[in-house]
């Protein structure tokens, strides 16, 4: 009895180890059927790293040449065919260059994350002028949207790395305009005095020697400038002589820039000579940011029929200034979404006829079930990959128009009616009076001030550790001597715990909460309070002005946005209707 249990033992026991051992054979064939089409695909590579080169060069010529739309083209196309275990260098290349394109247009935001993808594969690179060039650009994007402290961080990361002395001199002279931004006019003034009594700046080539001591001397006269030194001039001119001889456009533009400011309110007829060259040369080079700039600087030295002239083209500028921005920023988007989809359908085909050929190698050793099992699991694949596909797609359309129509609504309803009455007024009014020349001047300004409010209200939200200085800001940028803003309870949120689509949502309401007092409430006291209640925070807004008794606050005039935004993160929001006096209204969120 003892030995037949113990046989019947040794047979289950055996028996389970069979059906393991068979489990773990069928599995394996089912994953070698999988994976190996894709290893041979990867063995059989089709592009060879001379091949990307050829693209890589292409798109140099065409940057070279500033044909931005086209290079980008072939830039991401070369980084698409790159492997990034092996090709990485001509991947972080082509990915830096790609990120000066989308800087150079002006979508800061989408330079940063292509210079994020190259951070990983930095070390792998020997020569460090790729990872300075990297840092050089993340400084250049912090720098051009004011968050000098970060702009300066990464430009001495760069300082710090083992690169030439000439590219040493290049990010020191980016220092000291930092320095210059943040007031610390004698640190500026203390590098780029440095910078000037050294003459040699690139042996090997003596144009571009003297290109970047010019630069030094026009920012030195900048600095200069900043303080109110009479010798600016002198070392504005001594740069504009270098750079006519050099017939560098660029950096002609700038000078010319740099003197016309200077003398705008000391000599305006000269000022507006040097504007008037800064306009001919910025028209030539198709530079619609500069050519801005002449613009402005030629409506404040101008009067009569030329002011009239320069300020009508100073508003269609702007107006088309915005509009070529984002046809450019959908342009890249459409490069980088067709150019993924090509690859992808490429791959695919390739991967089905490698797999198909296997599997006729090995047809004799298969079974019916890891036919199946293949069968099965490739069809909810491909099923799952185009329902996620024309998902995502039909959200970022649809995100995209709502954002689009929102932000077209807010420029008809707040900028339209500006900008027809200041054309109406320059057609009827005598612009040669000087009181007309102020209003003038003024409402420019009042137009200038609005698109730059549009524009930072859509701009993207810093989520860091700047996220409560930031928010901070936003608020006291509502503050006017007519009202005074009160927090309660602000820094003793733990800002660092809230997660990061939590901190957008709350940005943005307080935001639209804002803009509607300021639209409709004529309040003169504001006051916020935070807590925090069993992991649920909690934000209650007061104001002072029209109240809501008897009545249902006017959702359509933002403050429906702010129930669709508490809803999205499961909150919850109250509106007090009891007010005699002021509006009030709480609304939590879970953390």
């Amino acid at each position: 009895m003892i030995k037949k249990t113990f046989r019947s033992f040794q047979n289950k026991k055996i028996l389970k180890y069979f059906l393991a051992i068979l489990f773990f054979l069928m599995i394996g064939c089912v994953t070698y059927s999988l994976k190996s089409p894709i290893n041979e695909l990867n063995n059989k590579r089709k592009y060879t790293k001379s091949e990307i080169r050829k693209i890589l060069y292409k798109a140099d010529v065409l940057f070279d040449s500033y044909h931005l739309d086209e290079s980008y083209n072939y830039y991401n196309q070369a980084q698409l065919l790159c492997d990034i275990d092996n090709d990485y260098i001509d991947y972080v290349y082509a990915l830096t260059c790609m990120a000066s394109v989308e800087q150079m247009q002006g979508d800061f935001v989408a330079s940063e994350v292509l210079l994020t993808k190259t951070l990983p594969h930095l070390k792998k690179i020997k020569k460090p002028r790729f990872a300075a060039n990297v840092y050089e650009q993340f400084g250049a994007n912090y720098y051009y949207t004011y968050d000098y402290n970060n702009a300066l961080l990464y430009y001495q990361k760069s300082l710090h790395l083992k690169i030439s002395t000439y590219r040493k001199i290049v990010v020191l002279n980016s220092i000291s305009q930092i320095y210059l931004k943040q007031g610390k006019i004698k640190l500026a003034e203390s590098i780029l005095i440095s910078l000037s009594k050294i003459k040699t700046i690139y042996e090997k080539d003596k144009y571009i020697n003297d290109y970047e001591y010019a630069r030094i001397l026009d920012d030195l006269g900048l600095c200069y400038d900043e303080q109110g030194k009479p010798e600016a001039i002198e070392y504005y001119k001594k740069s504009l002589a270098i750079q006519l001889r050099l017939k560098d456009n660029y950096s002609l533009l700038y000078s010319y820039l740099h003197i016309a400011e200077y003398f705008q309110f000391s000599n305006p007829q000269k000022a507006q000579h040097y504007a008037k060259t800064a306009y001919d040369i910025s028209s030539k080079l198709n530079d619609a940011p500069n050519k801005l700039q002449s613009l402005k600087l030629l409506t404040k030295t101008s009067e009569g029929k030329s002011l009239k002239e320069y300020s009508s083209k100073f508003i269609q500028l702007a107006d088309s200034i915005e509009k070529s921005r984002k046809t450019a920023k959908n342009q890249f988007a459409r490069i980088k979404y067709y150019s993924k989809k090509d690859r992808d359908e490429n791959l695919q085909y390739k991967a089905e006829k490698a797999k198909n050929e296997l599997q006729l190698e090995r047809q004799k050793n298969r079974n019916i079930i890891s036919y199946i099992i293949l069968f099965f699991t490739t069809m909810f694949s491909l099923f799952l990959y185009c329902y996620l596909t024309i998902k995502g797609k039909k959200e970022k359309n649809d995100a995209i128009f709502k954002s689009e129509i929102r932000i077209s609504n807010k420029l008809r309803a707040e900028l339209a009616h500006d900008v027809y009455q200041t054309l109406t007024f320059t057609e009827n009014i005598d612009l040669t009076k000087e009181d007309n020349k102020e209003i003038l001047l003024n409402n420019l300004d009042a137009i200038y001030a609005r698109t730059r409010t549009i524009s930072k209200e859509n701009s993207a939200i810093s989520t860091g550790k700047n996220y409560a200085s930031a928010l901070k800001e936003m608020i006291s940028g509502f503050k006017t001597p007519e009202l005074n803003i009160l927090l309660n309870g602000f820094d003793l949120i733990l800002w660092d715990c809230v997660e990061k689509n939590k901190k957008i949502i709350l940005y943005r309401i307080l935001q639209e909460l804002f803009v509607n007092m300021k639209k409709h409430s004529q309040a003169t006291l504001v006051s916020i309070n935070f807590k925090i209640t069993d992991k649920t925070l909690t934000i209650i807004y007061n104001d002072n002005g029209i109240g809501t008794k008897n009545s249902t606050p006017n959702l359509k005039n933002g403050l429906q946005n702010v129930e669709n935004r508490i809803k999205t993160i499961n909150g919850n929001i109250i509106f007090d209707n009891n007010s005699e006096k002021g509006f009030r209204l709480s609304f939590t969120f879970p953390l």
